[in-house]
């Protein structure tokens, strides 16, 4: 499962916090030598954040408790972050592949999907965990029993969901109730003096009272042995962890390290990272525009008959798609409705779940076994996969079951049954109909896009819920994005400027092209045209010369990582100390960067053949075998993308790649009109006035991050520009070089007086990664092609304008912008 560029960026700011904590941490125990108060933690996080606001946290017993926040919008992949961040944690903090992690969710249904995931060995959450373990992963749930060894041989994961209500209930004091299975962690009941200095170490340790037979002596419960342990704790939904009684329990676990992902966190949490609703828009994970159809009708029927009517045609259109692509997409309608129980169908004025559904079957002609309830009282979803072939269920009714913890990518269309004057429950279910299917856009705006069809709605009213709504789902900078949909009202096309009109469908920006046979040319493919070029065999892995494997000794485990039915039955015929390394399963993990399993399991016996020269043995390997993948993966990558480099200039150098403008082809050109909500807010300068020089009328502020809002007033204040436009990633202008995703700009800008056209890129400094890099040669690659060819008639009318590639980032832009316009 390939990280997301957000999320690359996330984990390096995570592995930099940690670099520095172990540092620091480092340093206390000189300042303790030295009688200094030194706050460790507090000067990590200065050292990553200076500046932000940080509240330091200590354990139940007292000791420094390093806890931060990813804020991650609803679609971001929190789950995903978590086992990636797990693994950096146990590395770069702990140092130790074992331990203990105590994963807590909010609800059961969050409990359950999480529980499913980290239980499926071929799920890549756990194969993950596998790789980050080597292969000593254990998942747990709190009525299960382990030992002290366990937690020294494995990475155990246990899950609990701890309780939002503000009071102690009966689940959480359950945790620290005296129970067998863990007398192991504890000394023996008779060993008073033992129990005494346990205490002293373990100061909140829950003990029988004084008075009891057992007086002194600490109980042996799970929660006892988790304040021993100090495990790492995963909060998910971390906003709803910040009670007086929440914040007790969980400090009271005297965790190592805390980690919370949430969307939406409270003021006193500390943000190491604040991931925005734009970042996810650009990587193609969330459906947006969303687009809301209020009917008039009284009649709520007509309603479900449009929406309906629109789920089919959705699901024409996603049919042509997985002909033309091969990917399965079953748009899905959620419907809110009033009342689900039972006893509760015949009030009137109320709409029922199962009025809905006669409907749906004897006026509609949907058949049964496509429509399902989801309820308290009835859950006919329950441990169905909704994104199987096998599913037939296109429409879902609900009432507050679908609030939290569930998402469905093939969910397109909430439709709200509900009385206008309530809102109760809307704002959370708009979010589960945001994520994209196969998180990756379809490039049809169809499939693309959300919709809400709603029943009596009043307009102002529902808006300010729905966008509430993306705001508890994190997605503050994307509420623009909600627009009354153009047959109602508010949603227009906007076509270029008046003075801009000659531009219409004739600005052609460049691409790297090679020839296609008597067509003429095409766009370069990454797989048929770079990698086809690489010289594999002549990778360099003397990486692993010097690599050093984990020196600390763990138990052997006869499990693997991702195995099918036929392995683990041949598996069972080895014992752990003799089964030797499966090249063949090593090679499997490396087949998402190396299209050649031949030259893959190549490498593997290379890689192997070092480290066993070192001195290294099978059990070595295999106890670290977590590290040796991903480090071949690494090497493996680098690798690929220097030669894919060489194999790009050397095929533009010798004439075989070329620089060309193409038309006719759709994308290719600026676009001559835009779609957009006439109420979402305007960008405007710091007179309120409107930019002036934009290539359309209406540019949306919700379209741009600080930085990018800085540099387009820039550019609308410039003279020397006659327009400038917003290129929208993953729609507009996107250039294919020698790495697998297309680079998409910021901006393009035409010059004025002069031929020159400005494709510009901005970066935050915590971008500066090798990513970026990537782009500042593929930009400079461009550059020195800068006047490029048009290969038709159409794209001739463009052929003296000289196209400018540049890179921008938020501490020098206005430095750079300034030469760039003063220099010819």
């Amino acid at each position: 499962m390939h990280l997301k560029e957000y999320q690359k960026t996330t984990l390096e700011r995570l592995s930099d916090y940690l670099r520095a904590l172990d540092k620091c941490r480092a340093k206390k125990a000189l300042a303790d030598s030295l009688e200094i108060h030194y706050k460790w933690d507090v000067d990590a996080w200065e050292m990553v954040r200076p500046g932000a606001p940080y509240i330091p946290r200590h354990t139940g017993s007292g000791q420094v408790l390093p806890t931060i926040c990813f804020k991650v919008p609803t679609g971001g992949g929190k789950t995903l972050l978590a086992v990636h961040a797990i693994d950096s944690i146990q590395s770069l903090f702990k140092h130790t592949q074992s331990g203990l992690v105590l994963w807590i969710v909010p609800t059961k249904q969050i409990y359950r999907q999480t529980l499913n995931a980290l239980r499926d060995r071929a799920h890549p959450y756990r194969q993950f965990l596998d790789l980050t373990s080597g292969n000593q992963t254990m998942i747990l749930e709190k009525n299960q029993q382990f030992s002290p060894e366990d937690i020294q041989n494995h990475l155990a994961i246990l899950i609990l969901m701890l309780p939002s209500a503000n009071r102690q209930n009966k689940e959480t004091l359950r945790l620290f109730k005296d129970q067998g299975g863990f007398e192991a962690f504890f000394p023996a009941e008779d060993r008073l003096q033992d129990h005494a200095e346990l205490l002293k170490r373990v100061s909140n340790l829950d003990t029988y009272d004084i008075e009891s037979t057992f007086g002194g002596v600490v109980k042996t419960s799970l929660g006892n042995t988790l304040r021993l342990i100090n495990p790492i704790v995963i909060l998910d939904e971390g906003h709803k962890a910040y009670s007086a009684t929440a914040q007790h329990t969980l400090l009271g676990f005297n965790p190592c390290f805390i980690l919370e992902l949430t969307a939406t966190p409270p003021q006193e949490s500390n943000k190491l990272v604040d991931i925005g609703g734009q970042a996810l828009l650009r990587e193609g994970m969330i459906k947006l525009d969303m687009h809301v159809h209020i009917k008039a009708s009284m009649d709520w029927r007509d309603t479900v008959y449009a929406s309906c009517e629109h789920r089919n045609e959705l699901e024409r259109t996603a049919q042509q798609y997985e002909n033309q692509t091969g990917m399965y997409i079953r748009p899905i309608i959620l419907f809110q409705v009033e009342r689900t129980g039972e006893k509760q169908r015949n009030k009137p004025g109320l709409i029922h779940a199962e009025d809905v559904r006669e409907y749906l079957i004897t006026r509609l002609n949907i058949l049964p076994e496509e429509i399902a309830v989801k309820s308290s009282e009835k859950d006919e979803i329950e441990n169905i996969d909704l994104l199987s072939r096998d599913c037939s269920i296109r429409y879902i009714i609900t009432k507050h079951a679908l609030q939290e913890g569930w998402d469905c990518p093939f969910a397109y269309i909430v439709t709200l049954l509900t009385n206008p004057e309530s809102t109760t429950g809307i704002t959370q279910l708009i979010g589960r109909v945001l994520r994209q299917p196969y998180a990756t856009k379809t490039g049809n705006p169809a499939l693309d896009e959300s919709h809400v069809y709603c029943y009596r709605a009043q307009t102002s009213k529902l808006l300010n819920e729905i966008r509430s709504g993306l705001m508890e789902e994190g997605l503050y900078d994307l509420i623009g994005r909600v627009m009354i949909d153009q047959d109602v009202a508010g949603s227009i096309d906007v076509p270029l400027r008046a003075q801009f009109q000659q531009f219409a469908g004739k600005v052609y920006l460049p691409y790297f092209v090679v020839p296609d046979g008597k067509k003429g040319w095409r766009e370069v493919g990454y797989e048929m045209d770079i990698l086809s070029g690489i010289d594999w065999e002549a990778f360099n892995l003397n990486d692993f010369d010097s690599l050093e494997l984990n020196p600390t000794v763990t138990q052997d485990s006869s499990t693997r990582m991702s195995l099918d039915h036929e392995e683990i039955e041949a598996l069972k015929t080895y014992v752990a100390s003799d089964m030797s390394l499966d090249k063949v399963f090593i090679t499997r993990q490396l087949m998402d960067v190396v299209p050649n399993p031949w030259i893959a399991y190549e490498y593997v016996e290379k890689v192997l053949k070092k480290l066993k020269k070192r001195g290294y043995s099978e059990a070595d390997i295999r106890r670290d075998l977590g590290l040796v993948i991903r480090e071949i993966k690494k090497v493996v990558e680098k690798e690929r993308d220097r030669f894919a480099q060489v194999v790009f200039e050397k095929k533009v150098e010798g004439g075989e790649i070329k620089f060309f403008l193409i038309s006719g082809v759709a994308g290719l050109a600026i676009p001559d009109r835009v779609k957009v909500h006439a109420d979402s807010r305007k960008l405007t300068n710091a007179r309120g006035d409107q930019p002036a020089r934009t290539l359309f009328d209406y540019v949306l502020e919700d379209d741009f991050n600080e930085t990018e809002k800085a540099v387009a007033l820039y550019l609308d204040q410039q003279e020397e520009i006659l327009w400038w436009y917003r290129n929208r990633s993953k729609l507009d202008y996107g250039l294919q070089g020698w790495r697998k995703d297309r680079v998409y700009a910021d901006f393009v800008a035409m010059r004025n007086l002069q031929p020159i056209v400005y494709v510009l890129e901005t970066k935050g400094l915590h971008l500066k990664n090798d990513n970026t890099n990537y782009k500042q040669k593929l930009f400079d690659l461009c550059n020195k092609h800068g006047q490029p060819t048009p290969w038709d008639a159409i794209a001739n009318e463009f052929s003296e304008h000289k196209v400018k590639f540049q890179i921008v980032f938020e501490d020098e832009w206005e430095r750079v912008l300034n030469q760039m316009l003063r220099t010819n």
